[in-house]
């Protein structure tokens, strides 16, 4: 039984369409689906039931796939404990990032790890829905590593802090509110906001300090990055409450003061299984990577904690992997 026909069975149960399964695969729905009846055929069983446009797994499929799990596992466990050193790293890492923010000096980063580990294959992935989908596609398996700015995020995860960024209003340079040094949540009630989309790290905090407050806004335009946020509010289209991410700007910016905590960004994992020995060497290379940030007003951004992600443990076996792979990598932040 060939180890790829076990993956396209584990993808197809986790995201239930052969379609997102061969995009997480980068294979071909043609060849997913030929997979997948290869393996019912081997095996004697249905594996799954269509039910609408969904695949839904049969009580065999049901009763069979923590063991495909398990089998694979295995098999990366294998390839991790063969490794000797170092440079013999090889397989593959899939990065949830957020395009338009320099948590860390990423590109560094990765060209560092491609020149130490040229048989690793570094994926970047984004989520349209921000820190909150790519902690979805992390538990999902669909990622191995993702920044995550959720305030609590959920069970299960091993959460690495990198950066805290603290909120600031930012208007136009003729906004009637523009010569103040401060301003109040309450004071901005009737303003017009330019927020992220629902999901973003930074729009479930500001939700949440508004709710507090009994506030009901109106969003007039909703971006997919933060820095679009800060042009379109410098534009006068309306207000933003957003992190601070240092981008030049033409319009004002003003202190909040209300107390709302500042969206604290941190590199996530799965706790179990275990991740391969190339994620956590990923993970902790990004880590290492973190520095103190200086925002446009010169105060220092407060130092995070000590790493305490998983320590990349020393071989168990002598033997040299002998098995080829191909020197790949990502040039583009998506």
């Amino acid at each position: 039984m060939e180890t790829r026909l076990l993956e396209q069975f584990v993808a197809v149960a986790t995201e239930g369409s052969v379609t997102r399964a061969a995009e997480r695969l980068w294979a071909a729905q043609s060849t997913v689906s030929a997979g997948l009846a290869s393996l019912e055929r081997t095996l004697g069983v249905r594996l799954f039931e269509r039910t609408g446009r969904a695949l839904v797994l049969t009580t065999a499929g049901e009763d069979l796939l923590p063991h495909a799990r398990a089998v694979l596992e295995s098999l990366e466990r294998m390839r991790d404990l063969a490794t000797v050193d170092d440079a013999d790293l090889r397989g593959r890492v899939r990065l949830g990032i957020f395009t338009s923010m320099d948590v860390v000096d990423l590109t560094g980063v990765l060209r560092r790890f491609r020149r130490r580990h040229p048989l690793v294959a570094v994926e970047l992935m984004t989520s349209p829905t921000g820190t909150t989908g790519l902690v979805q596609d992390l538990l999902a398996g669909r990622v191995d590593l993702a920044y995550s700015g959720l305030p609590n995020p959920p069970g299960g995860l091993v959460v690495e802090p990198l950066r805290e960024m603290p909120f600031r209003v930012f208007t136009a340079a003729d906004h009637p509110l523009a010569d103040r040094a401060s301003v109040s949540l309450a004071e901005l009630a009737d303003e017009p906001f330019v927020d992220t989309a629902h999901g973003f790290g930074n729009r479930v905090l500001l939700d949440q300090a508004f709710d507090r407050l009994g506030i009901r806004r109106r969003i007039v335009a909703e971006m997919n990055d933060m820095p679009a946020v800060i042009r379109f509010a410098a534009a006068g289209l309306g207000v933003g409450v957003v992190p601070d991410p240092g981008v030049a700007h033409e319009g004002a910016v003003l202190e909040l003061e209300d107390d709302v905590p500042p969206l604290r960004i941190g590199l996530a994992m799965r706790a179990a299984p275990e991740p391969n020995r190339a994620t956590r060497t990923l993970a902790r290379d990004i880590v290492a990577a973190r520095v103190a940030q200086v925002p446009t007003d010169g105060r220092e951004a407060r130092l995070v904690a000590a790493p305490r992600l998983p320590s990349v443990s020393p071989p168990r076996s002598p033997r040299r992997s002998r098995a080829g792979a191909r020197s790949s990598g990502s040039s583009s932040a998506g």
